[in-house]
């Protein structure tokens, strides 16, 4: 019985040949391989079509045998696609003992894989693991878009770097559930209101921007507000300013109305002001947000009866 079909065969025999002469796909610039090495991973990579009971005693057999780190990464590769479980044992055994470099590899190949008991397994290497394995932790499983591991992950932080770090994460993966779900729990930091404004989570930032019990954490939150910009936002950066009693905090309302692109808004405090010093930091904030209307303010006002 033929491992592959023969028409398969065939297309496989020509892409180790043109691997052979012209690199390996997905490798990228390859100038620093050996023929022998371009070889070999070129036929590592027709394995991808093999039966996994057939495929996996060769990578296993690459993986310990004395070849270089370029061969036995794309070793990893093939093995992240081996739906048996001792292939992903064989990962998560490389990302606990190989090299930095095969170990990171190996890390992410896990995220590739998505492979559930895998996954699981790297809580464990995350929490004995130095900075750069935490780190390769955590793109694993943003390659594998496990919201709820990094969430742990941020829960279970021993200090503010570690929480910043996870949080950045749920950031880009747009988890605003588990993001939402940390500030439920008591956790706000100025990591974890960027990482509401980057979601758009307008709810957390309002409840944060209305709540003067944390001064700190209020000015950062109505700042987020402008990021996430819209009708909801304007409506509520013109009600912070106009019941702010703290400069500050008019400041801050100030500079997310700026961020936002409200100039109708900035305007429409202007025409409210009976404040002449008021008036001239609203004109001068239209004029740097470039509104079509700071010309005609500024002439009506140098107009206008002493």
């Amino acid at each position: 019985m033929r491992l592959f079909p023969k028409i398969l065969l065939t297309s496989l025999v020509l892409l180790v040949l043109m691997a052979a002469n012209s690199g390996t796909a997905g490798e990228g610039p390859s100038d620093n391989l050996t023929e022998a090495e371009r070889l070999k991973i070129a036929a590592l990579e027709m394995l991808i079509s093999a039966p996994p009971d057939r495929a996996l005693p060769l990578v296993a057999g690459v993986l310990s045998d004395n070849h270089s780190d370029a061969v036995k990464s794309r070793a990893l590769f093939i093995l992240s696609q081996i739906e048996l479980p001792e292939a992903q044992a064989l990962l998560l055994e490389t990302a606990r003992n190989g090299s930095p470099e095969l170990s990171k590899h190996a890390i992410r190949m896990i995220g590739v894989g998505g492979d559930m008991d895998a996954l699981a397994g790297l809580a464990e290497i995350y929490g004995s693991g130095d900075g750069e394995v935490r780190k390769n932790v955590l793109q694993a499983y943003l390659i594998a878009d496990r919201a709820d591991a990094v969430y742990e992950v941020a829960v279970n932080a021993s200090s503010e770097e570690e929480f910043a770090a996870a949080v950045r994460v749920l950031s880009a993966m747009g988890a605003a559930s588990e993001l939402r779900q940390l500030g439920e729990r008591g956790v706000n930091s100025e990591s974890l209101i960027h990482a509401y404004a980057i979601a758009g989570d307008f709810a957390s930032l309002r409840k944060l921007a209305l709540d003067a019990s944390n001064p700190r954490m209020q000015l950062q939150a109505i700042q987020g507000l402008g990021i996430v910009g819209g009708d909801e936002v304007n409506s509520t950066l013109m009600e912070i300013y106009r019941g702010a009693d703290r400069d500050e905090v008019r400041r801050a309302s100030l500079h997310g109305l700026m961020v936002a692109d409200h100039d109708e808004g900035v305007l429409e405090l202007f025409r409210a002001s009976q404040d002449a010093g008021e008036k001239r930091e609203l004109l001068h904030l239209l004029v740097i947000m470039d509104s079509e209307v700071a010309l005609d303010i500024i002439g009506a006002t140098l107009q206008a009866e002493e």
